[in-house]
């Protein structure tokens, strides 16, 4: 049986080594992780996959900003890291953690959501694109076309030029 949980209460060690195997263990350098860097996940837009007492999969939400310019502060949500079980992968997991996540941001996420995935994958069945991102910049190379986002809760995205960073 395959349940959707809070990310807390799942054993830290175990999301670290299912990270590890969905994206290796070089991961840390990656842009994204800058982003979180010192900031601990958004609790109510976490989540885990549990199948029969084993992780598979889990989503993780972090609290950012976008500075722009003329110094306006905007709060936003970076989705991810989405990781599943490479032996599960396909078997629309992720999809379901995506799913729950983005039903709860719609009741109660504080700010836009943000991320840096697949164009076509999270703007087909998730309604992310990089409509808004175009002058966004981020601390550390990305490909911009990568750089996604969405509204959510009623909250607007910010159109102008800025940095993306922690809270």
């Amino acid at each position: 049986m395959v349940e959707l949980l809070p990310l807390a209460e799942i054993d830290m060690q175990a999301v670290e080594d299912l990270l590890d195997a969905a994206f290796g263990a070089d991961r840390f350098g990656r842009t994204a992780y800058r982003l979180r860097e010192g900031s601990a996940a958004v609790p109510d837009l976490s989540f885990a996959l549990v199948e029969d007492g084993l992780l598979i999969g889990t989503i993780q939400c972090w609290p950012v900003v976008h500075r722009s310019a003329d110094g306006i502060v905007t709060p936003l949500v970076m989705v991810g890291p989405v990781a599943v079980r490479p032996d599960v992968q396909r078997g629309g997991h992720g999809r379901a953690l995506m799913a729950h996540m983005l039903e709860a941001a719609e009741a109660g996420a504080d700010g836009a959501l943000m991320m840096i995935g697949d164009p076509e994958y999270y703007g087909r069945f998730f309604g992310f694109d990089a409509d808004a991102t175009g002058e966004w910049d981020l601390p550390g190379p990305f490909e911009r076309h990568r750089l996604l986002a969405r509204a959510v809760n009623g909250h607007v995205l910010p159109m102008a030029a800025g940095m993306i960073g922690p809270r």
